[in-house]
């Protein structure tokens, strides 16, 4: 699916007179929607459009209530984890990529779909996309905590521009590892559980990095 400079405008506008939406939640969607087309100018030109649709969807649900969004993962067929359930701030991932195709079918697109699924916990075989929006969101200019700016500034500080296609792409790998970390450790820290989703992640990226690392040394 391609989707038009007009209708990813129809989209942001209808995002911008949303109103379960607060103006801060709308500021930082359009952020991500700007950082999503910078990412996507270095990994996936030819997709800028479908990586600008998921980051205006990527969080429509962010501001629904915990009740809300169980009644509508049940309704989905889903029963929410114990992991889940104890981190509500996850849920809008998944009802979000739920409620598209019957909120916004015009923009139903299984890229658009998954990227908004996976945006907050991330998951073992993340695709390009899934992986720009998830940083889009993490590093857009409106974060301000720590570890956002942090992560901001190791991914640009590097000159991803500079790289070659190969080298971005590991540079890509080695920040979406460095915020699993990150996060991981601020769970921790408050008490609060961490998703499967999340480790298994991070700990394919890391094996990937272990078995590159051998092959190198000619083990």
């Amino acid at each position: 699916m391609i989707f038009s400079e007009e209708s990813i405008s129809a989209l942001r506008k209808r995002i911008s007179e949303d109103p379960e939406i607060s103006p801060k939640r709308k500021a930082h969607i359009l952020a991500v929607e700007e950082m999503a087309e910078r990412l996507g100018t270095l990994y996936m030109p030819e997709k800028t459009d479908i990586l600008r649709v998921a980051a205006l969807l990527h969080d429509v649900t962010k501001e629904y209530s915990s009740a809300r969004h169980i009644e509508i993962c049940r309704r989905y067929g889903h029963e929410p984890t114990c992991e889940e359930l104890c981190a509500p701030k996850t849920f809008h991932a998944r009802t979000a990529a739920y409620l598209i195709p019957d909120i916004y079918p015009e923009y139903s697109d299984p890229e658009v779909i998954s990227a908004v699924r996976w945006h907050t916990t991330g998951h073992a075989g993340m695709t390009l996309s899934e992986m720009i929006i998830y940083l889009a969101d993490y590093i857009d200019d409106t974060r301000k905590f720590d570890d956002c700016v942090k992560l901001r500034h190791a991914f640009f500080d590097a000159r991803p521009e500079t790289m070659s296609d190969e080298e971005r792409y590991e540079h890509l790998l080695n920040i979406i590892t460095l915020s699993y970390k990150m996060t991981i450790a601020g769970l921790l820290e408050g008490g609060l559980p961490i998703s499967p989703d999340t480790v298994f992640s991070m700990n394919e990226l890391l094996c990937r990095k272990i078995e590159k690392g051998e092959k190198q040394n000619g083990k």
